[in-house]
């Protein structure tokens, strides 16, 4: 567990503090609890006395639930003291049953001597509990999202902080949006990893010169990309939710509060259209291959339609053939040049002409060649 006291009022700073009970000594900013779900489990009580004490107001019993769930969707909910946020994170798939999740969505690991190969990524719940001077936000065991704000929080100081343009967190739902939109991040990284390839599967599917035969990897491929469409859908539809609280909140006081309110939901509306964008991507990309699948199969219809095509034009070439063959072959002594010396030569030239007639017929109508035009 990792508590942080942050204050934006007159001292511009964050500090972590060692325990829950360091808590009562940060009358002014807010406090940030990051937990894994394990140490919410064991720590219940404590974390619960801690929010009764700084913000006079304790976790349902249902909302805990959501918290520890590991297979809950992205959503949002709500009571008249505190808000709930779910939110799905990419996270490599190891085992542990921290990142076991519903839906999974590929990645790629380099082959050997090969095109590169998908990979599988869980996606697991982080939840956020937002209060008006605590954010609680229960992580995976694992989580380098939190690590890595926290790496930012301790390192960032007022001086640095001014000089490179940054600013701390107004509040607990600020830094809320901000971890949200990290996360976010990581599915808009995706991006690049599944066009790469997406596109070389797309390339083998319509060169006429290989034979694709992938296609377990293509339909698992085409699965998670749907899956990976709910997931962008569930946390679409939870931002949109968290937007619209915004708008019912009660009016500003003061100058101060509505520009941290109108920041609030600059903020939101950023991170909903980066999770759009992602969905836009997805769409595209599942569109994408359905397309090229079609496509290789019309190749493939087109090139057995000029394979017969070709059949047929010999087989109608040598069925003349066969029936001059046919004709003398019949054992009668009356036939015509059976007996003369010179009735090979004269069968064999009728053959050679019949079928070079033929074979021209066919070429100057396309039958012989390579493409239909």
């Amino acid at each position: 567990m990792r508590i942080f006291h942050i204050q934006n009022a007159t001292v511009w700073e964050s500090s972590e503090l060692a325990a829950l009970t360091d808590t009562a000594l940060a009358p002014q900013g807010f406090i940030w609890v990051a937990c894994t779900r394990a140490e919410l489990e064991t720590l219940l009580a404590p974390i619960q006395s801690m929010l009764h004490t700084v913000c006079g107001q304790q976790l349902v019993d249902l909302h805990i639930s959501d918290l520890l769930n590991h297979q809950l969707p992205s959503h949002y909910d709500f009571t008249s003291q505190y808000d709930i946020l779910v939110f799905r994170r990419l996270a490599a798939g190891n085992g542990n049953t921290e990142t076991v999740s519903a839906a999974a969505t590929p990645n790629l690991a380099p082959s050997r001597g090969g095109p590169p190969v998908l990979r599988r990524i869980d996606t697991s719940p982080v939840g956020f509990a937002i209060f008006d001077r605590v954010l609680l936000t229960v992580h995976p065991t694992d989580c380098s999202v939190r690590d890595s704000y926290a790496a930012k929080l301790v390192q960032t100081t007022k001086v640095e902080s001014r000089a490179a343009g940054v600013h701390l967190p107004a509040g607990p739902a600020d830094l809320m949006l901000r971890i949200v939109n990290q996360m976010v991040d990581g599915f808009l990284e995706l991006r690049r990893e599944l066009t790469h390839q997406l596109d070389h599967w797309q390339t083998e599917l319509l060169n006429p010169n290989t034979r694709f035969n992938n296609w377990i990897s293509l339909l698992d491929a085409r699965l998670s990309l749907h899956q990976l469409d709910e997931i962008c859908e569930d946390q679409r539809a939870a931002v949109q939710d968290w937007i619209e609280a915004i708008k019912t909140w009660p009016e500003a006081a003061t100058t101060a509060e509505q520009r941290e309110r109108d920041l609030l939901q600059v903020r939101s509306r950023d991170v909903l259209e980066h999770i759009e964008r992602v969905v836009h991507h997805v769409r595209r990309l599942a569109q994408s291959t359905e397309t090229a699948v079609q496509m290789h199969f019309s190749v493939q219809g087109s090139r057995t339609n000029d394979i017969m095509r070709t059949l047929t034009a010999l087989t109608a070439i040598f069925l003349p053939l066969n029936l001059i063959t046919g004709f003398f072959g019949m054992n009668f002594d009356a036939l015509p040049l059976i007996h003369e010396q010179s009735g090979i030569w004269t069968a064999m030239g009728l053959m050679v002409s019949v079928a070079s007639v033929l074979g021209l017929v066919f070429w100057r109508k396309r039958y012989l060649a390579r493409t239909a035009r």
